[in-house]
């Protein structure tokens, strides 16, 4: 079993609220509550970015912003807009979805270079002003094959993100029966995206992540990155 201390993992978490109904006052507590705990980030809506930057100026804490979210079926030059915009804004981070049909459908090439396209913009847009950005690719995994999800990491890979991610949390995957299943992050999937990409990338488990011995599971299985909205109380748990 993995050690960790309280503070490794902190540093580790991407203190999330990407809900609609999230409010100035809901973000702002967001933002005290990572530099309080000293976490990797806050994880939140573009529209928020802003507000978050100001806040958050001074601290080690990151501001961490969605793109395609959650459905991924953006146009490219949308994602790549929105993406460079955010950056502007004070992004340090954006977590794209990836096309998720067109990865069903095989079109990995269209995959590659729609990332590609995102990567280019944010980190363009970080140069400008003199940032290093992250780009983290949502693959939600849960509506992938084990191939795909191998095939997704390498595009990710290919087009020079520097992370890939296993959900947004939104995704609502039903059986033939219409019963809902897992939408989130499994130990089974970060092991299997960290064997594919290697030590080339990061590996950012979102979704699910409620307690510190499941996060203590995911790191373990190769996650160096997690998104949680539960990141106050798995540290308290440590």
């Amino acid at each position: 079993m993995i050690e960790i201390e309280k503070a490794q993992l902190a540093k580790m978490i991407d203190h999330t609220l990407l809900a609609p109904t999230a409010t100035q006052a809901q973000i702002e507590s967001l933002c005290d509550e990572a530099a309080k705990n000293r976490f990797a980030s806050v994880c939140v809506n573009p529209i928020w970015v802003k507000l978050c930057a100001e806040k958050l100026r001074g601290t080690s804490v990151a501001v961490c912003t969605v793109i395609g979210f959650p459905l991924g079926a953006d146009k490219t030059e949308v994602k790549a807009f929105a993406a460079s915009s955010a950056v502007l804004d004070g992004a340090d981070e954006i977590d794209m979805v990836l096309n998720i049909g067109k990865a069903k459908e095989g079109d990995f090439d269209f995959v590659q270079e729609d990332i590609e396209q995102v990567v280019r913009s944010a980190k363009m847009a970080g140069e400008a002003n003199g940032k290093k950005i992250l780009v983290k690719v949502i693959l939600e995994t849960c509506f992938l094959t084990d191939d795909e999800i191998e095939k997704c990491c390498r595009a990710a890979a290919s087009a020079r993100a520097d992370f890939v991610k296993t959900s947004t949390g939104f995704a609502a995957p039903k059986n033939e029966k219409g019963e809902p299943l897992p939408n989130g992050a499994s130990v089974r999937h970060v092991a299997l995206m960290r064997k594919t990409v290697g030590n080339d990338l990061g590996v950012k488990a979102s979704g699910g992540i409620r307690t510190a011995q499941f996060a203590r599971d995911l790191i373990e299985a190769g996650a160096t990155r997690l998104g949680t909205s539960s990141g106050v109380s798995i540290v308290n748990d440590e």
